[in-house]
């Protein structure tokens, strides 16, 4: 294994580690999240409850969403790596 392919995928699970940390830690924040409408007075607290929930979820979705287009671009480059290094090794190109 070449020195860049040990790069890439370094890169590459160190993308996949991140992304995959900042999931689970989405879901934990979500976990007590419920799906209702709270539509008497007398539920402040769990609306209140419910509305810091939502805030914290939504205050990670871009850092999700980043380590998502991350992990994929690097997949990208990886792929690509070893298409051409078939490609070279197959003599289609020089």
């Amino acid at each position: 294994m070449t020195v860049v392919a040990m790069v890439l995928w370094s890169l590459w699970s160190a993308f996949a580690f991140f992304f995959a940390v900042l999931q689970i830690y989405r879901s934990s924040l979500g976990r007590d999240e419920e799906d209702q409408i709270f539509l008497d007075d007398s539920f402040e607290h769990e609306k209140a409850a419910q509305a810091v929930i939502i805030a914290k979820v939504a205050r990670i979705d871009p850092w999700v969403r980043t380590a998502s287009w991350l992990l994929a671009a690097m997949s990208v480059v990886v792929v690509v790596y070893y298409v051409r290094d078939v490609l070279l090794h197959l003599n289609i190109i020089h």
